[in-house]
């Protein structure tokens, strides 16, 4: 049984913890990896080696911290198969859904790559007489990462390539259910030149978790995950005196307006809600489409494509979803099946009794639709994180928009339509942090940054982006004036330019 180890001060460590978790193939059950969880000694060691690596690496000047990052991309590119593959060996996501992932990983990699120029201040001359201003961004110290189980690759990704470009060393705690993947990502930064120290990766569970939000030397905690952990890192870490950004759970609408490609807005719908067996915090979990007439034929277009879901294991091209994570993320999901179905809501498509001949013991649930789904059912507002999706029938276009104003999350939304004023209007007015116009999962680019509204998103900044440099950096103002420039005698009023 492979044991997997801690990555501190440049090296492999392995726990001494006798605490462990058991990561599994979720494609056939099968206990695969133990994952030792880190003492708190172990942690600080951690967080003390980040600590003495801050100060040669905040000093390193920005474009040798962005060659290093050259390198990174590089090994990255070369080795994002073996990347895809330890992902869908643990989380269960088919090869090219993983494939993806990597790449959007990649891709603010690339972002960071051009730090020497995100990190630029500004100059004013002349600001009082012979004075002069100018400002700066400069590195934080040592940050933390606490990053879920659905993206183990791109989610850290989108944390430690730009808090590293930016000068500060880091302090990771992947998800315990899929930890293989950022090992192989810490490694390849290694290879690619980064100092000892400056990296570093712990495993653990909330035992970690709340000994990073105490520990005094760290100074920031980025966190991806539910709502109400992200509320509780929130609270714990900010009480600390960290600066916090915890992005949470999300229940994305996708409006069907009665002028949309109905083929289109299906299609759309399939990848949206069961790409990556709907393990995705930008999925689209509720088609509201608008008149009886609209969701009549929606439906129909979407039960035979459900029905006809190609699921099966990682190894096997042709499939379209995979597994479930985990045994019990699986039997949660059977669970909210089973409220729908209680509370009065079409169950259209069961997926709960799908079994995979030669896959019996994996962790599989077929896709699942249901229509007629009311706001109070417990399936509507409640994340499944899973392949369910569930038709809510709207009147009218404000009916539909009045129903995403009124749930709690705020993360990603849609709206699938052919009429330009209605598109600009949903755009401008929608209170969502993330807006798809006929795009199905709207997840920005990496030179844009990514975070939901309401109770999707606890903190000030959105993450990766021009939002992740200001999140990792403080800003300083520095105003200068030399001796000949100054008039003898003291000054008692304050400086102004009147």
């Amino acid at each position: 049984m492979t044991k997997i180890s801690n990555a501190i001060g440049g090296k492999l460590v392995m726990s001494s913890s006798t605490r462990t978790s058991p990561v599994f193939n979720p494609a056939t059950g099968e206990e695969i990896a133990t994952l030792p969880l880190s003492t708190n000694a172990e942690i600080d060691a951690a967080v003390a080696a980040a600590k003495a690596a801050f100060p040669a690496w905040s000093n390193t000047p920005p474009m040798k911290r962005a060659r290093i990052m050259f390198k990174f991309k590089q090994l990255l590119d070369e080795h994002a198969d073996d990347l895809a593959r330890e992902i869908s060996r643990e989380h269960g996501k088919v090869h090219d859904d993983a494939l993806g992932e990597v790449a959007r990983g990649i891709d603010v990699v690339d972002f960071a790559c051009g730090i020497p120029q995100l990190l630029k201040g500004e100059f004013s001359r002349n600001v009082g007489p012979n004075i002069d201003s100018y400002s700066d961004r400069q590195a934080l110290g040592v940050v933390a990462g606490i990053t879920p189980f659905n993206f183990p690759a791109m989610v850290p990704m989108w944390m430690y390539p730009i808090a590293i470009a930016c000068g500060n060393t880091f302090v990771l705690k992947p998800s315990e259910r899929d930890p293989s993947a950022p090992m192989l990502a810490w490694k390849l930064f290694m290879e690619a030149g980064l100092p000892e120290g400056v990296f570093n990766v712990v495993h653990g569970d909330k035992e970690a978790v709340d000994h990073i939000l105490d520990h005094p030397d760290i100074k920031a905690v980025s966190f991806v995950g539910s709502t109400p952990i992200a509320e509780y890192v929130y609270q714990r870490g900010t009480k600390a005196g960290k600066r916090v950004q915890a992005l949470g759970g999300a229940k994305n609408h996708m409006i069907i307006l009665p002028d949309a490609d109905m083929d289109q807005a299906a299609d759309a719908l399939m990848g949206a809600g069961y790409g990556s067996a709907g393990e995705r915090c930008m999925a689209i979990s509720v088609a509201v489409p608008v008149g009886e007439k609209t969701a009549d034929a929606l439906v129909a277009k979407l039960k035979p494509r459900v029905e006809a879901l190609k699921i099966g294991p990682a190894t096997d091209k042709d499939a379209q979803m995979g597994p479930i994570v985990s045994k019990m993320q699986r039997d949660k999901i059977v669970g909210y099946i089973d409220s729908g179905v209680e509370q009065g809501a079409e169950l259209v498509v069961d997926g709960r009794g799908f079994k995979l001949q030669g896959y019996e013991n994996g962790f599989f649930v077929g896709g699942t639709l249901f229509d007629h789904v009311k706001p109070d059912m417990k399936i509507y507002r409640e994340e499944i994180f899973g392949p369910v999706l569930s038709v809510v029938r709207a009147n009218s276009y404000q009916d539909a928009v009045d129903l995403i104003h009124g749930h709690e999350y705020a993360n990603g939304t849609a709206i699938f339509t052919r009429d330009g004023d209605a598109a600009r209007e949903f755009a401008d007015k929608i209170e969502v942090g993330m807006v798809g116009i006929n795009v199905p999962i709207p997840v920005p680019v990496a030179y844009h940054s990514f975070g939901g509204w309401k109770r999707s998103l606890f903190g000030d900044h959105s993450i990766y982006g021009p939002e992740g440099v200001h999140f990792y950096t403080r800003l300083k103002t520095v105003t200068t004036r030399w001796p000949a420039g100054i008039k003898e005698g003291a000054e008692f009023t304050f400086p102004s330019m009147k």
